[in-house]
């Protein structure tokens, strides 16, 4: 029986990518995780988090992540909302595990709600497949369950590796890009300012954040 978690990392951010894990293992050996001591990996350093990447990516049976760029994000979301961007990337992530039990963190207020829209989202592209897999979707399943937690480690790692080549690339320390990082808002108020509003494609042009620094240029 392959058991399999879907986490993401990055939904909330201003600035890069959002990537969404995927970890499958045979359930068998499953307590495999939880000996190495994976967690929700908001509570882990990031040196931990890269040493367990590592250990879970040795271990497990699969693993996917899915890459978003902010401009992907701006376009989709002119046709659908976040959560239903969230439906389609998770599916993604399914399509290429195809697991017999999936465990998802939800990405909607309502878990059994995201766990039907999956579902349907997954028939789609596997519809013989779709018939036979178990979904569960809860709130704060990286907590919950470890091959979550797995799922969630390697996607925030993907991330802040990306975040890191983003700033070598840019020659700019813009912080953690998301709005509540002081250094984030000064690196997009200063851009802002030089540049008359426009900012570039590693900016999530639809986020509210953008939208103020546009609002209170205006009034300079």
């Amino acid at each position: 029986m392959m058991i399999a978690g879907i986490d993401e990392a990055g939904k909330g951010p201003v600035i890069g990518p959002m990537c969404i894990g995927g970890v499958k293992i045979d359930e068998s050996k499953a307590h495999i995780l939880k000996v190495l001591g994976v967690a929700d990996s908001k509570k882990l350093t990031p040196k931990k988090r890269e040493q367990l990447a590592s250990q879970i990516k040795k271990h497990a049976d699969g693993y996917f992540i899915f890459e978003v760029s902010p401009s992907q994000i701006d376009e989709l979301r002119k046709i659908m909302s976040m959560n239903e961007i969230m439906v389609v990337c998770f599916a993604k992530v399914l399509e290429q595990l195809k697991p017999d039990i999936v465990y998802a963190d939800a990405a909607d207020v309502k878990a059994e709600r995201f766990a039907e829209n999956l579902l349907r989202q997954y028939a789609k592209t596997s519809p013989d497949h779709a018939k036979k897999i178990k979904v569960v979707s809860m709130h704060q399943a990286d907590a919950i369950y470890p091959v979550v937690s797995a799922a969630s480690i390697i996607a925030k790692v993907r991330r802040d590796e990306l975040i890191e080549e983003l700033k070598r690339e840019w020659c700019i320390d813009f912080g953690s890009g998301y709005p509540s990082d002081p250094k984030t808002r000064g690196f997009l108020l200063k851009w802002g300012k030089e540049h008359r509003g426009d900012f570039p494609d590693i900016v999530r042009q639809s986020w509210q954040t953008v939208e103020n620094i546009r609002e209170e240029l205006k009034k300079g």
